[in-house]
């Protein structure tokens, strides 16, 4: 069974830094595309960045020179740096990926428990 594990969120002082760390673990084919959700209390969930399997990166308008998307294929790993955080940027950070698991007939969108991001002083 395939899941992801999303580590390295906390409490950060406005214009500090995080990573977040997501690990994909199980019996899986292949990876199309990996990213990040957030959702902040009292809103729907967002798309923060994605990165697909050509490499290709997109990031919402409001994390755009701050936030970082990445991959280690040798691990399975996808990660967020964040730069420059601001209390908006205050939410549960979900992992999601788009892959082919074993046992599978497709490829379908799997998704983390998600890490808790504060950002305030």
């Amino acid at each position: 069974q395939v899941q992801l594990v999303e580590s390295g969120g906390g409490l950060v002082q406005p214009g500090g830094s995080l990573r977040l760390s997501c690990v994909i673990s199980g019996y899986l084919f292949s990876i199309n595309a990996m990213g990040w959700y957030r959702q902040a209390p009292g809103k729907q969930r967002a798309l923060v960045a994605s990165l697909t399997r050509d490499g290709s990166t997109s990031y919402a308008d409001s994390v755009k020179g701050r936030f970082t998307i990445s991959r280690d294929n040798a691990k399975n790993v996808v990660y967020l740096q964040m730069n420059g955080l601001k209390p908006e940027d205050t939410a549960v950070y979900y992992c999601t990926s788009n892959l082919w698991a074993g046992g599978s007939h497709s490829f379908g969108d799997y998704w983390g428990q998600g890490t808790q991001v504060t950002v305030s002083s």
